[in-house]
């Protein structure tokens, strides 16, 4: 039976408790944790050698869907009712709008250190402490707005431009690529700064904080900012009905790219699962 991810602004009180209680408790029992691992793992930029899964890659999207559902799945067996709730940046903008709730994800950072002090993953409230980061710094950190020089989210336009694209990527299947729905929609652009961060880019940016890094997911809000994400690919394909993942085959020993991206029909580290069986999840959930 297929399950509903809703907009978080149209969670009841009763469903935002529960979906920060389940949160709480995956944290508790240890298994939250692993979830920033395995994103810090798996964060190769294009520089480094060897096979890249969770950016600057065709598998960006099919990589962080998995993800998803498997922090769904430990939420659900703490309490079947919750589903990941997406955020849509571009209707609900400001540093004081949901999610940046007391009783949901908490507020922005306080101006000395960037450290959260509102809401149930405040470490003053003794439920998140962070133990998986680049620093050591212990408590969430979060910078709404890149307050030194300020930034916008994505507007519905920006989002628009990487919708409009038929085709899903394009080689160099990296983050240089101009063409194609994947790149746009993760937001690597030309240029330095502001102009370069895009769509899903620019999201962690506008956050800031440890939303910078690859331990992201130590900011419960990364769940909800890939839940939005994710409905875009379930809109691209609905709008370009017969297009499909890219590349369908691996690059071949003369290319610079060769090991280094997933094909279609490839395994996609850390699981046993393709790009191509992650394409269609219409008999797992929907969104509303």
């Amino acid at each position: 039976m297929t399950y509903t991810r809703k907009n978080v602004s149209r969670l009841t009180r009763g469903e935002r408790r529960r979906f920060v209680e389940a949160l709480l408790a995956v944290k508790r029992r240890g298994e939250y944790d692993e979830f920033v691992r395995m994103h810090m793992e798996y964060n190769a930029p294009d520089g480094e050698r060897g096979l890249r899964t969770a950016h600057m890659t065709p598998s960006f999207l099919p990589w962080h869907r998995k993800l998803l559902l498997e922090l769904e799945r430990a939420l659900r067996r703490v309490d079947e009712s919750v589903t990941v709730p997406y955020w849509d940046w571009t209707r609900d903008r400001t540093a004081t709008a949901l999610p940046w709730t007391d009783d949901l994800m908490g507020g922005n950072g306080r101006r000395s250190d960037k450290q959260v002090t509102t809401g149930p993953f405040a470490y003053r409230a003794g439920h998140w402490k962070i133990t998986e980061n680049v620093t050591d710094v212990q408590y969430l950190t979060r910078d709404l707005g890149h307050s030194r020089s300020p930034i916008q989210l994505p507007t519905g336009q920006d989002l628009e431009s990487a919708l409009a694209d038929p085709v899903y990527d394009a080689a160099p299947w990296d983050s240089t690529v101009r063409r194609g729905f994947r790149n746009k929609l993760e937001g690597w652009g030309p240029g330095r700064g502001s102009v370069s961060w895009r769509n899903h880019n620019r999201v962690h940016r506008w956050i800031g904080g440890v939303m910078l890094g690859g331990a992201a997911v130590n900011d419960p809000v990364f769940w909800l900012h890939h839940s939005f994400v994710d409905l875009q690919w379930t809109r691209w394909q609905q709008r370009h009905r017969g297009h499909h993942y890219l590349p369908a085959d691996p690059p071949g020993e003369d290319d610079a790219q060769y090991d280094r991206v997933v094909a279609r029909y490839e395994r996609m580290p850390p699981w046993d699962v393709t790009p191509d069986e992650l394409e269609d999840v219409s008999g797992i959930y929907r969104y509303e």
